[in-house]
């Protein structure tokens, strides 16, 4: 008796192993195929960033508040960026007026008004560009902290 139930615990063994080591390739395999996704190149013009979000922390009330979204264009033709509007006019954008090459890198700035103080905020940016997906959104958040009290 003790024979039996010690191979039925051997074999259960076995198998949870077997199933852990062929999960484990899965979950490889999948997370290889999304990273040469994200850096493969595409068909016409693209555009990869190094980050799609900039989060300011909290800010000082009146600080600089210009910040670069940086991007490698991943097409094999030039990227042309038409339009960049903020989603209020507390974030203006800036942007390249010429083509960006294939694999060449360019930048998206963009000044957040920190004269709004006391207040968290979350904006977006959207560029218009002939990329295989035309419109892009960047976002933008953080939080700026109470105009100091002025003392007399």
């Amino acid at each position: 008796m003790k024979k039996i139930v010690t191979l039925a615990l051997l074999l259960v063994l076995g198998v949870t192993a077997s199933n852990a080591q062929q999960t484990s390739k899965k979950v490889n395999k999948i997370k290889a195929k999304t990273t040469s996704v994200a850096t493969s190149k595409v068909e016409g013009a693209g555009m990869v960033f190094a980050n799609e979000t900039i989060d300011y922390g909290t800010v000082a009330y009146n600080s600089d508040g210009k910040r670069e979204f940086v991007f490698t264009n991943n097409g094999n033709k030039p990227l042309i960026i038409t339009n960049a509007q903020g989603s209020c006019g507390c974030t203006v954008p800036s942007y390249p007026k010429e083509p960006i090459a294939p694999g060449a890198k360019g930048v998206i700035g963009v000044k957040y008004d920190t004269s709004r103080g006391g207040q968290t905020f979350t904006k977006t940016i959207t560029l218009t560009t002939n990329a295989t997906v035309p419109n892009k959104t960047l976002t933008i958040k953080g939080n700026v902290l109470a105009a100091e009290t002025v003392k007399s």
